[in-house]
């Protein structure tokens, strides 16, 4: 029932009052103290009379239920009676603002006790629409942050309609009439509309709803959003409530009784009690009866104290009633709960195992485990006082049977524990911090009994994640961890993971860090070329923020879709406001991002546009040169200014110039829109100053700096003059005027040259450049002993002018460079022969040569020396030397101007043999190929081949072939494809080889049967080989390239001699030796060539015209080869 009530008519005043009880009770109702009307029965419900004066039911009125066991009241409600509200007649009401001010509509409906509820509209009953600029106060009058055009209207009315007296009650129409301002575009200051001043305060008393107003002005319209200041609430007053209240309870005689009420309020609330409805004060004493504060005892009761007992506590704000019936009563023992219950558990949770009993006076209930042994032993265990047992921290070992009975009587119940195991999160999730954008894993590992089901849920922040519609990116694996995908700012929170059986449930709790964007951003101080902008941090989620970055984006000179947010400024994390600097003539708007050691956040939402007025032009192009490419003609240009420096509108550029150092000192101006200007004829490379100057619709930049700038170059006109020359051996000083009418910016000068031996052979030619205005350049190594000519030209950017008149000059003469080559032969072991080859660089004219040479490893033995005065010599031998020495030789050129350096080289003379070794036999039908390897300095030694016959026919004899020339091969490790080696070449040749063995055996035959060969008398006719001087047995220069072949050979097998004609050594890899039938020799080696100067001493020399080798292993190096047929 409400405390209070007002009414407007007698059909008004209803006031409710119902009860029940067996037997049904009788109502009545006290008016402010007073017996108010007759006992009413069914229902207590009043009405007032429609016939009656409603001022007469004013009061405070108070309902009685009553019958045989007590009497039940009601709270008091007061009752007002007040008239049906009215209007006065009102005239209507005119109001004149400007675009984007703002404004206030009031409203002053007629006072009552129930406030009306106001509503705005037109004269069409139609709803004014209220949205974050336009709303209706709590005091009903009708606020605009800001005025729009639209917002013009005759007709706002405002409606009060009082419920309680179902009338609605219009005031006076108001004309609102709203007038275009140039002011529109400009941001004005937040302000706080209702409530007044700096801050307000609201009362209200506890369990009330409040409800609290903040209404801004301002343009662009403000945001409005509520915090809680730190701190507590301060408490001045509340009604009474009550914190702990006395139950209905039956009672057996003799039983003592407590009824306790227990109320807080501020102030203090005092508590009465009552009986069925009468002050305990006003009933009589009873010494079994005791009252202190709100406690009330009553001992050894009796049937006669079965009655309601009311318990009111007062204070200054209110009251609060509480009835409780007390039933003194006796009734036989029962067991109401149900027998051989099973009872489920998780271990160590708690349990309540019920056997809950009725009876008057109480029965006593004892409980004991497997029928024997007492509970109340367990310090573990307690017995409630209507029967239940409850068991603390279960265990498996608490599993079995419980009987619950009543003690005197037989009546009794069991109850069966099944204890199971508990759930365990194994893996509980973690704090995980990510950026934007990433994915996030939380574990969530779990054990449960596995005789119960399960199911796995996730929370954030206290919400299942399934009932979260505003994101879909989640997923929870089968062994609970959960995925969140694509996390931003909002998914920042607690996240709980909770496995949930019948029994129990386990939860563990982890966290997803993103760092949150700002938001609130405002813009105040607002001035033509600055603000400043304040924003609310969001939450760090214990990753402090270190930095915000407030970035801007210009609207007004950026295409719509080309619109990009540039990085403006960097704000330390503990600040939250930041002063701006700005350009004229923009439109701005601004947004925060917030950076953490995680990284940055989501930008906040961005600002309204701010625009700045224009302004003069507040700086210069920059770049202002010249950029001349004709003759004639000046080119100035600059780098063009960026629009959002343009300040305002008709942009230009005032682009001035005059003569430098001329008798004019007027400025010829022109005003463009862009680079480059041209001036034409203002002559060839004419010095100019030239300035450039910013210009908009209000005036003119800052004065311009003067640049120098100049008309276009031509080659220079003039070649340079006075050149003349200094020669220090290969280096020459060029000097020379410095060049006159150069047209243009001299750049440097240009040295062209070239030499000769006379002028009619140009040698060499080369040109040096000389940057800059210097006139005079070292040109270095030249040749000696050459006469050049030179001269010198000027050039610029146009190129190069005339050159100067031809300068001669020539070099001195020098000592000569090192002989080009040098290599030995050792013929004899006591002589050593020298080759050389004449110097690359004479540098003069040759004399003739020095050699010299020494024994290595003899430091002591003077230096000797051999002088050569023909410098067409290019050969000598030296002797007499130690065989088997080594020697360090050196050929030296020499000039008129001295000795050049030397070439020097290493020889010895010959080294006795050794056997060969590697011996490899190739056996044919008619003859042996016999190869080895011969050891180092072999190549100049004869080897001794000794074999003996012993097929049948001939006599049985050692012979012994002398070996005068062999021929070293050096095998490559790859044979490329070439001519030699085609298939049809190597079948030719093996064809040509086996016709020619053919008629050689065919001869064989025919001299066999033709008689005997007279032997002694053939070798008679020929000189011993063995007994030629050294000088004759060229034996290491051998090659098939300097076989000597006769004249005319008319037969294979005639009589003419055999010699190194018939050798097969020209068909085969080897020299090829041949014997008649009874071993003496059919060849001889003759003319021998020069030794080629290339080829070191050392080594032998490799054939002139050899047929490519066959390929061989890479570990074979060289052989020695012999044909014995």
């Amino acid at each position: 029932m409400p405390s209070s009530f007002t009414a407007f008519s007698a059909e008004d005043l209803i006031l409710p009052c119902e009860a029940t009880g067996n037997p049904t009770p009788i109502f009545r109702w006290v008016k402010d103290g007073a017996e108010f009307g007759e006992e009413l029965q069914g229902s207590g419900t009043f009405k007032a009379e429609k016939e009656s004066v409603l001022d007469f039911y004013e009061g405070v009125y108070r309902c009685y239920a009553s019958n045989i066991l007590g009497t039940a009241m009601t709270d008091v409600v007061r009752v007002i009676v007040e008239p049906q509200p009215v209007l006065l007649k009102q005239q209507k009401i005119h109001k004149r603002a400007f675009e984007g001010e703002s404004i206030v509509l009031t409203c002053n409906p007629p006072e009552s006790s129930t406030p009306p509820n106001i509503h705005w509209m037109d004269i069409s009953m139609v709803h004014i629409e209220q949205n974050e600029r336009v709303l209706v106060g709590l005091d009903g009058n009708l606020f605009f942050a800001n005025l729009l055009k639209s917002d013009s209207k005759q007709d706002y009315i405002c409606n009060a309609q009082y419920v309680a007296a179902r009338t609605i009650l219009p005031e006076a129409a108001i004309a609102l009439t709203v007038q275009p301002s140039n002011d529109v575009n400009r941001s004005r200051k937040p302000l706080f509309l209702s409530p007044s001043g700096t801050h307000s305060m609201v009362h209200a008393l506890r369990g009330q709803t409040v409800t609290l107003e903040c209404i801004p002005k301002g343009l662009p319209t403000p945001e409005v959003e509520w915090k809680k200041s730190d701190g507590s609430l301060q408490e001045t007053g509340a009604a009474p409530y009550w914190v702990k209240e006395p139950q209905n309870l039956m009672y057996s005689p003799g039983e003592t009784v407590r009824l306790e009420c227990q109320a807080e309020g501020i102030p203090t609330p005092a508590i009465t009690w009552s009986i069925n409805g009468q002050p305990i004060t006003d009933v009589d004493e009873d010494a079994r009866r005791s009252v202190s504060g709100g406690v009330l005892k009553l001992r050894d009761v009796v049937f006669a104290d079965t009655a309601v007992y009311q318990c009111e506590a007062t204070n200054k704000h209110g009251t609060a009633l509480r009835n409780t019936f007390l039933y003194v009563i006796e009734l036989p023992p029962q067991i109401l709960s149900s027998d051989a219950v099973v009872y489920k558990v998780a271990e160590g949770k708690d349990v309540k195992m019920h056997c809950e009993s009725f009876g008057s006076p109480r029965p006593h209930v004892a409980w004991w485990e497997n029928g024997s042994f007492p509970l109340l032993s367990d310090l573990r265990v307690s017995l409630l006082t209507n029967g239940t047992i409850e068991l603390l921290n279960v265990n498996h070992e608490d599993s079995g049977t419980y009987t619950c009975s009543i003690k005197h009587t037989n009546m009794s119940i069991t109850a069966h524990l099944e204890v199971f195991n508990r759930t365990l999160i194994l893996t509980p999730p973690q704090e995980v911090r990510c950026p934007r954008e990433s994915s996030a894993l939380l574990d969530c590992h779990f054990y449960k009994d596995p005789r119960l089901q399960h199911q796995v849920v996730w929370k954030m922040n206290g919400f299942k994640l399934l009932s979260l519609q505003t994101k879909t990116g989640y997923n929870v694996f089968p062994n609970g961890t959960l995925k969140v995908e694509n996390v931003q700012s909002e998914d920042t929170g607690v996240y709980s993971c909770e496995v949930i059986t019948d029994l129990d449930n386990a939860q563990a709790s982890g966290f997803i860090t993103v760092v949150d964007p700002p938001k609130d951003l405002s813009l105040y101080d607002l001035e033509d070329d600055s603000l400043t902008l304040s924003w609310i941090p969001g939450q760090s989620h214990n990753s402090p923020i270190l930095e915000f970055i407030v970035e801007a984006r210009e609207e007004q000179h950026t295409e719509e879709g080309k619109w990009r947010w540039e990085e403006w400024k960097r704000v330390p994390g503990d600040v939250n406001h930041s002063k701006l600097k700005l350009r004229p003539f923009c439109t701005y708007r601004f947004r925060i991002v917030a950076v953490n050691e995680i990284g940055r956040s989501k930008p906040s939402r961005e600002s309204d546009f701010h625009a700045t007025p224009p302004a003069v032009p507040d700086m210069n192009p920059t770049g202002v040169r010249s950029d001349s490419k004709e003759p004639k003609a000046l080119i100035i240009t600059w780098d063009e200014m960026d629009k959002h420096f343009h300040n305002g509108q008709d942009f230009q550029y005032k682009v001035s110039w005059r003569q430098a150092g001329g008798q004019d000192s007027r400025w010829e101006t022109r005003y463009v829109t862009g680079p480059p200007f041209l001036v034409n004829d203002t002559g060839t490379y004419t010095p100019f100053e030239i300035k450039v100057q910013a210009v908009n619709s209000l005036g003119e930049g800052p004065d311009p700096i003067v640049d120098i700038g100049h008309s276009g170059e031509d080659k220079p006109e003039e070649a340079p003059e006075g050149v003349h020359t200094t020669v220090m051996n290969s280096t020459v000083r060029v000097k020379w005027n410095e060049a006159q009418n150069v047209r243009g910016k001299l750049l440097g000068y240009k040295v062209p040259s070239r030499a000769g031996r006379g002028l009619e052979t140009i040698e060499e030619r080369r040109v040096v450049v000389v940057h800059g205005h210097k006139t005079s350049e070292e040109v270095s190594e030249l040749r000696l002993f050459s006469r050049y000519e030179l001269s010198v030209t000027a050039f610029n950017s146009k190129g190069e002018g005339p050159h100067s008149q031809p300068h001669h000059f020539s070099t001195p003469e020098g000592a000569p460079g090192p002989p080009a080559s040098l290599t030995f032969d050792s013929k004899t072991e006591k002589s050593l022969d020298v080759f050389w080859s004449p110097p690359l660089e004479t540098n003069g004219i040759l004399l003739g040569y020095m050699i010299q040479y020494q024994q290595e490893g003899k430091s002591n033995e003077s230096l000797k020396m051999e002088f050569i005065s023909d410098p067409n010599v290019t050969h000598h031998p030296l002797g007499p030397l130690e065989p088997g020495i080594h020697y360090s030789i050196s050929v030296i050129a020499r000039t008129a101007s001295g000795d050049g350096p030397p070439i020097q080289g290493r020889s010895a003379t010959l080294l006795d043999g050794v056997p060969p070794t590697n011996i490899t036999v190739i056996q044919g039908s008619t003859f042996l190929n016999l190869s080895w390897v011969p050891g180092d300095r072999h190549r100049n030694l004869g080897f001794h081949i000794q074999f003996l016959r012993k097929s049948g026919g001939y006599s049985n004899h050692l012979q012994k072939k002398k070996i005068t020339a062999v021929k070293k091969e050096h095998f490559p490790s790859e044979i490329t494809d070439g001519f030699a080696t085609r298939g049809w070449l190597i079948g030719l040749i093996s064809a040509i080889l086996l016709l020619l063995l053919i008629l050689l055996i065919l001869c064989l035959i025919k001299r066999s049967r033709g008689g005997k060969y007279a032997v002694k008398d053939k070798e008679d006719k020929e000189v011993d080989s063995e007994a030629r001087p050294m000088k004759d047995e060229t034996f290491g220069e051998y090659s098939d390239g300097d076989e000597k072949h006769s004249d005319s050979q008319p037969s294979l097998c005639g009589e003419s001699k055999l010699g190194s004609d018939d050798s097969l050594a020209e068909y085969g890899d080897s020299v090829d030796i041949q014997f008649n039938e009874d071993g003496s020799f059919i060849g001889q080696y003759s003319g021998r060539g020069p030794v080629p100067h290339g080829h070191e001493s050392s080594g032998p020399a490799s054939p002139v015209t050899a047929v490519p080798p066959p390929p061989i292993a890479p570990s074979m190096s060289s052989n020695v080869t012999s044909f014995l047929l």
